[in-house]
C-alpha cells in the first residue's frame, strides 16, 4: 500500500512540473523567430537637370464669329405698326428709316405743342405790358416744356432708324400688326427688326489664366476658318476681362476682326492663333509629364535628397515628343526624373542610376 501511495505521488508530481514548463514555453516568445521589418528598398531611377529654352510661344484656340454690335429695334410702348421699310439680308446704314408706328398719339400732341405755343406768346405780350404775372408765365411755359419734350420722344419712338451700318437679320412682323412687346426673338427678346453690325466682326476666345500677363490690347491675332482654305483673317485684342473664371482657370479675349469682303459671317466656325513672342520655358520629353487618373491634373517627379517630389505643371506647346511645362515651383537645376517615373509616389525613396 505504501509502494502504491508513493508511485501516485511521482507520477502527480511528474504532470505538475511538464504543465509548468509548456506554460513558460509558450508565453515566453523564441528570439530566433521574432519579426524583424525589412525596409523598403529604393526605386532605381534616371534623371536630368531642368534647363530653360528660347522659344517662339503660340497659343491656337477655336472660337465662333459673332457680330460687333447686334441691336433688337423696338418701339418703346406696344402699337400698330404702320410701314416696315426692310427686309432680311438688307443693308442698312447708321440713320436709315427702318419702320414706321402709328402716330397718332404723335399728332395729337404735335396739335397741343402748337397751342400751347401761341399761348406762351400771348402770356409773353401780357408779361411784358405788366398785364399778366411771372408765375403765369411760368406754368405756361413749364407746360410747353413738357410738351415739346413729349412729342420729340414721340417723334424717335414711332420712326425706328439704324443705330449703325449693318445688316437685317431678322423680320418679326408685317405692315399693319400690333406690336405688342411679347417675346419674338430667340432669346427671348421682343423686336420688330433685328440689325447686325457685320463689318468689323467679333471674335472672343477663352484663353488659360496661364498667358493673363501676356495678353495686351492691340495685339494682332490670325484668324483662319475652314471654309476658306488659305484665306487669314487679322485680328486685334479690343478688350481683356479684367477677372479670372474660378471654374475654368480662364479669361475672355475680345478680338475686332476687319470682314475682308465681308466673306466671314456670324456663327461660323473659326480657328485663332495669336503670337506671345519669344519666352524662356521648360522643354522636356513628354513621356516624363504624368496624368492624375480620373483628372486633367498634369505632374512631373524630381529628385530631392534622395526623395521623389511630384510637382503639378501646366502643359504649354508641344514640339513633336518634346512638351512646354509651365511651373512656378520648378527652378533651374532640378533634376527631373526621366525615366521610372510612372510607379513612383510623393515621397519615396530613389535612386539616381546612369
Amino acid at each position: 500500500m505504501k509502494y502504491f501511495r508513493l508511485i501516485s505521488a511521482i507520477v502527480v508530481s511528474g504532470l505538475i512540473l511538464s504543465a509548468c514548463s509548456s506554460k513558460n514555453t509558450t508565453s515566453v516568445p523564441n528570439a530566433a523567430e521574432a519579426v524583424v521589418p525589412v525596409e523598403k528598398a529604393a526605386i532605381p531611377v534616371k534623371v536630368e537637370s531642368l534647363s530653360k529654352t528660347k522659344i517662339s510661344r503660340t497659343i491656337d484656340y477655336t472660337s465662333t464669329v459673332l457680330p460687333f454690335e447686334e441691336v433688337n429695334v423696338a418701339p418703346s410702348t406696344p402699337g400698330r405698326i404702320d410701314k416696315i421699310y426692310v427686309e432680311v439680308g438688307d443693308k442698312v446704314t447708321k440713320g436709315q428709316n427702318l419702320f414706321l408706328m402709328d402716330r397718332t398719339q404723335l399728332y395729337q400732341l404735335k396739335l397741343q405743342l402748337s397751342s400751347l405755343e401761341k399761348d406762351l406768346n400771348r402770356i409773353d405780350t401780357l408779361l411784358r405790358s405788366g398785364s399778366a404775372k411771372q408765375q403765369q408765365y411760368d406754368q405756361m411755359k413749364t407746360q410747353y416744356d413738357v410738351t415739346k419734350t413729349n412729342v420729340v420722344y414721340m417723334e424717335e419712338n414711332t420712326l425706328l432708324k439704324a443705330p449703325f451700318d449693318g445688316v437685317v437679320t431678322g423680320k418679326y412682323f408685317e405692315n399693319g400688326e400690333m406690336y405688342s412687346g411679347a417675346p419674338t426673338t430667340q432669346t427671348g427678346r421682343s423686336s420688330v427688326v433685328t440689325v447686325m453690325q457685320i463689318n468689323p466682326l467679333k471674335v472672343t476666345v477663352s484663353i488659360s489664366e496661364q498667358y493673363f500677363p501676356l495678353i495686351k490690347k492691340g495685339m494682332n491675332a490670325f484668324v483662319t476658318s475652314d471654309v476658306y482654305k488659305g484665306e487669314t483673317f487679322t485680328g486685334t485684342v479690343y478688350r481683356v476681362s479684367p477677372t479670372v473664371s474660378s471654374s475654368t482657370r480662364s479669361f475672355n479675349t475680345e478680338l475686332e476682326l476687319p470682314n475682308r469682303n465681308d466673306l466671314l459671317k456670324p456663327g461660323m466656325f473659326v480657328r485663332v492663333s495669336m503670337n506671345m513672342g519669344e519666352v524662356e520655358t521648360f522643354v522636356v520629353p513628354a513621356s516624363t509629364v504624368l496624368v492624375q487618373e480620373g483628372t486633367n491634373l498634369r505632374f512631373v517627379f524630381v529628385e530631392e535628397n534622395g526623395l521623389a517630389r511630384r510637382v503639378d505643371v501646366a502643359i504649354g506647346k508641344r514640339f513633336d515628343d518634346q512638351l512646354e511645362i509651365i511651373s512656378t515651383t520648378l527652378k533651374e537645376g532640378d533634376r527631373l526624373v526621366t525615366e521610372g517615373q510612372s510607379k513612383l509616389i510623393s515621397g519615396e525613396k530613389i535612386e539616381v542610376v546612369k
